[in-house]
């Protein structure tokens, strides 16, 4: 353990971490962009900076190692001039049509601006103009309002592996976006849209076309932890609910399941539209005279049940077959061969998970 000081707070901390790791775990909070702790260090963003007493410069707390006797200061006038400038330089350059992004309410520039004073910039100058990409069905890119944090880049790189992003130009112009530029429908595209990009963009440069326009982030009521029922991998969701109804996904980060770091695939994060559509079946169904009429669970079930067992006294077990789904868990499809092999007698039984 190194023994180090935090604005006047003695603190112990494990050898190797950084100073904004330290400063986490003792519950202190120092402002971030480009740091998250599911992906490399970028050192990027220098919002993070604190003062070290004996330093010459500012440290990046994402990136500075912590060592015995260290005195940091996380609040300082000089850290505070530093982040206000730092605001100002990136407010200077940013799409300002806050009312209507889809981020208001958690971007982290608008949170940053508004806890530091930042309401307009000193600094004037051209400003991008790059063309808005629709050229998906999940999500849009405006890199507009594009930091250069590089977290989507990492994340494409370094959760999914698919290396859709990289920084393109120099300079002013120097912004995130796909090799060549081609499309991210194109066949070249490495793209599989799990949107994890997406999930980690501290700004409006990348949001989600699902939901878009339909609510504001400060209206959701309630997150529900659940599990995505796609396929075996039992990653944890929040569902996003406002007044009943399922708004958005986003991923259980509590480090409980198996997606500890966010990740989600396409159908995880984007299919979630067939919870709230009104033909969704919500009771079991049986067929009467050539016409379904609503039944209870427990109806249906022993309707299921006798005539099961009525085909296998008449023809035995081996005239049926049972077939399990991908989207339960491991221990209903167990149960599902228990009820094949040892009630049934039968080994005729599969399991669809080849989505």
């Amino acid at each position: 353990m190194i023994n180090l000081t935090i604005d006047g707070k003695q603190v112990q901390a494990e050898s190797g971490m950084t100073i904004l790791q330290a400063a986490k775990a003792n519950g202190i909070e120092i402002p971030t962009f480009c740091y998250d702790p599911a992906l490399s260090k970028a050192g990027a963003c220098r919002i993070c900076v604190v003062e070290v007493e004996g330093a010459r410069l500012l440290a990046a707390a994402c990136v500075a190692p912590i060592y015995e006797g260290m005195v940091v200061h996380t609040n300082s006038e000089k850290v505070q001039k530093s982040r206000r400038i730092n605001l100002e330089l990136l407010w200077a350059n940013h799409n300002q049509d806050c009312l209507t992004c889809e981020k208001a309410g958690e971007c982290k520039l608008q949170e940053l601006c508004y806890k530091y004073g930042v309401t307009e910039s000193r600094f004037e100058g051209k400003k991008r103009n790059l063309p808005i990409f629709d050229d998906n069905p999940f999500y849009i890119r405006d890199y507009n309002k594009c930091i250069n944090c590089g977290k989507c880049i990492r994340a494409c790189q370094e959760i999914q592996i698919n290396e859709t992003y990289d920084f393109v130009d120099r300079g002013f112009n120097t912004h995130p976006d796909t090799a060549y530029r081609v499309d991210l429908m194109a066949k070249e595209s490495p793209c599989v849209f799990c949107g994890n990009c997406v999930a980690v963009c501290p700004t409006g440069a990348l949001t989600s076309k699902i939901n878009r326009g339909t609510f504001r982030t400060w209206e959701v009521e309630k997150k529900v932890k659940t599990t995505c029922t796609y396929c075996g991998c039992g990653c944890g969701l929040e569902l996003n609910v406002i007044g009943n109804k399922v708004v958005r996904v986003t991923p259980d980060l509590s480090g409980t399941t198996p997606n500890e770091h966010g990740a989600l695939c396409t159908k995880g994060r984007f299919g979630f539209d067939f919870i709230n559509r009104e033909d969704r079946l919500t009771n079991p169904l049986i067929k009467e005279n050539g016409k379904f009429r609503k039944a209870s669970w427990e109806e249906a079930l022993d309707l299921i049940a006798s005539k099961l067992k009525g085909i296998a006294d008449v023809n035995g077990g081996n005239s049926l077959m049972f077939l399990s789904s991908a989207r339960t868990t491991n221990e209903e499809n167990y149960l599902m061969q228990k009820l094949s092999r040892a009630v049934f007698k039968t080994n005729n039984v599969d399991h669809c998970a080849r989505l």
